[in-house]
C-alpha cells in the first residue's frame, strides 16, 4: 500500500465518512495526478503530496454528507475542488465543473479519463457567461473570495425553488453575510472538521428568499 494511501486511510479514520475501497483508491490517483501536473502546469500552491491530502481532498469530501439533490456544479473549481473529490464520493449524483482557464479544464478531462470518473462534466467558460441547460439543486464553491460575488455571479444557476449555494469557507463569516444582497439568505452555517488542518472550517449555506 502506497504511504499517500495509508495517510488518506488515516485521516478518513478521523472522519464519521463511510470511504469504499475504490473511491480511497481514485482519491489517491487524482492526488498521484495532480502531483504531477503540478510541477509543469501550476494548478495548485501546495506542493506536498501529504499536504493536498488534507487540504484538498479532506476539505472537499467532509462537504460530502451536506449534498441535497442530485444535480451540482463547482463554479471556479481549479484543477477539479471540490468537484472531483465529490464526484467519487457520489457518483449517483451528476457534477459540473466549470473554470475558465485552459490548463485546469485539459487537467480534469484527463483525471476523469484516466480514473474512469463518469459523472464529471468539465466546462470552460466564464461563469457569468455560462447557461446550463438545466438548473442545479447546489452551485459548489470555494474559490470565490466574498459570497457576495458568489451570488451575484451564479444567480443563473441554483434551480429557482429549490437550488442553493454552498459555499466553503475558513473563519465564521459575519461580515459577508451582512453585505449579501437583499434576494438571498443564510439558510444554514455549518462547521466542518478537516481533520489535521489548520485554521477554521465552515459550509455555509444559501438561499433565495421566498
Amino acid at each position: 500500500m502506497s504511504v499517500l494511501r495509508t495517510q488518506l486511510d488515516a485521516l478518513i479514520a478521523q472522519t464519521d465518512l463511510d470511504v469504499s475501497e475504490q473511491q480511497r483508491e481514485l482519491l489517491v490517483g487524482y492526488v498521484e495526478r495532480l502531483d504531477k501536473w503540478n510541477k509543469a502546469y501550476n494548478l495548485t500552491s501546495v506542493r506536498n503530496p501529504s499536504e493536498m491530502l488534507v487540504k484538498h481532498i479532506l476539505d472537499s469530501i467532509i462537504v460530502s454528507t451536506h449534498l441535497q439533490g442530485k444535480r451540482f456544479i463547482d463554479v471556479g473549481t481549479g484543477p477539479g475542488l471540490p468537484g472531483i473529490p465529490l464526484a467519487i464520493m457520489n457518483p449517483e449524483h451528476e457534477f459540473f465543473l466549470l473554470d475558465s482557464l485552459g490548463k485546469r479544464i485539459r487537467f480534469i478531462k484527463q483525471v476523469i479519463h484516466e480514473l474512469g470518473i463518469k459523472n464529471v462534466t468539465p466546462v470552460q467558460s466564464r461563469v457569468e457567461e455560462f447557461q446550463p441547460e438545466e438548473k442545479f439543486d447546489g452551485v459548489l464553491s470555494r474559490a470565490f473570495a466574498s459570497m457576495t460575488d458568489m451570488v451575484e455571479w451564479c444567480h443563473h444557476l441554483p434551480k429557482e425553488e429549490s437550488g442553493v449555494f454552498l459555499a466553503l469557507k475558513g473563519v465564521h463569516p459575519k461580515d459577508e453575510i451582512d453585505q449579501l444582497p437583499e434576494w438571498c439568505s443564510v439558510t444554514e452555517i455549518k462547521t466542518l472538521n478537516v481533520p489535521e488542518l489548520e485554521g477554521e472550517r465552515h459550509l455555509v449555506i444559501l438561499s433565495r428568499k421566498d
